[in-house]
């Protein structure tokens, strides 16, 4: 029982991760109907900026932990919300009524060129950041020798940050005028420019705020492993969009759901089966849960209307 609590605990938090960037592949999806394969390659570069920050900063003394926090934060996001615009504007925006095959093979060679970018600025070789919070809590076991269950304050951390920003993005598409906008241009793009919608910049506001958040998930997973390289962004953006896509695209609350099952069944399958086969578990009960339910768990199926 105390090595499967054990397992929940760090698949939730891995899961509160990969719904993070979850989120952007369907934000995008559900605006303008394209998957973003360069987003990824954002993640990446958020995880990356975080690093420089947190090493800028621990040179020139800075020893609060607070405060370090709250400066990575705003770093990692300004800039890669600011790459997160451009990418629409070079790869998206010039292609939106072209035939879909055109802006996805252009969001893929994004990708590359962020990859490749990456690779020749920073070196091939991973970057390691020594750990910024220490310590923890023991929750069960331990007694005799045996095992316990223990929860760090990082833990802690990345799955109360990401639950605030789950409950205040609802907030921001349910009540705000953005999210209107953003409601109606998933509904008609054509409609909601009719009604005085400006498109372009709720499309561009979408990609931003999907860059940011691949940014804050790039911060949590260089504090959570303290070592990343260039290649992060590839694996974790399939995984993420797997997770939006079990967790039925489009859907919000459905992407955070699949990413948080993704981190459980990586954490199940890695501390009772083989690990190396973790990736093969995930992929399998996605095509298992799309063959059931092919929209995904609290997707809806599409109506057309004719």
């Amino acid at each position: 029982m105390a090595y499967f609590l054990q397992q929940l605990v760090n698949g939730l938090v891995l899961g509160s991760i990969y719904g993070l960037i979850a989120i952007g592949y369907t934000m995008v999806y559900g605006i303008v109907g394209m998957i973003n394969f360069a987003h990824g390659e954002i993640y990446m570069l958020g995880a990356f900026l975080a690093l420089i920050a947190f090493v800028a900063l621990s040179a020139i003394g800075l020893s609060s932990v607070p405060l370090t926090l709250v400066i990575v934060l705003v770093v990692a996001v300004t800039f890669t919300a600011a790459w997160g615009w451009t990418v629409e504007r070079v790869a998206y925006r010039p292609l939106r009524n072209s035939p879909r095959l055109a802006p996805l093979i252009s969001a893929i060679g994004v990708s590359i060129f962020l990859q490749n970018f990456v690779q020749l600025t920073q070196g091939a070789r991973s970057k390691a950041i020594q750990p910024v919070l220490r310590g923890g809590v023991t929750l069960y076991g331990g007694g005799d020798g045996g095992f316990a269950v223990t929860i760090s304050w990082l833990q802690i951390f990345i799955v109360v940050f990401t639950t605030v920003l789950m409950i205040g993005f609802t907030l921001l598409i349910a009540r705000t005028s953005l999210g209107r906008a953003q409601r109606a241009c998933s509904q008609d793009l054509k409609m909601a420019s009719l009604l005085g919608i400006d498109v372009d910049k709720t499309i561009s506001t979408t990609f931003v705020i999907g860059a940011a958040l691949a940014a804050v998930a790039g911060m949590l997973v260089t504090l959570y492993y303290g070592v990343i390289d260039f290649f992060i962004g590839f694996l974790a953006g399939i995984k993420a969009f797997t997770a939006a896509v079990l967790g039925g695209i489009g859907s919000l609350p459905g992407a955070m759901l699949g990413g948080l099952l993704i981190g459980l069944i990586e954490a199940f399958w890695s501390g009772y089966a083989a690990a190396e086969y973790k990736d093969v578990a995930v992929y399998g009960i996605l095509v298992l849960v799309l063959t059931v339910r092919p929209q995904g768990l609290l997707g809806r199926p599409m109506i057309e209307k004719v």
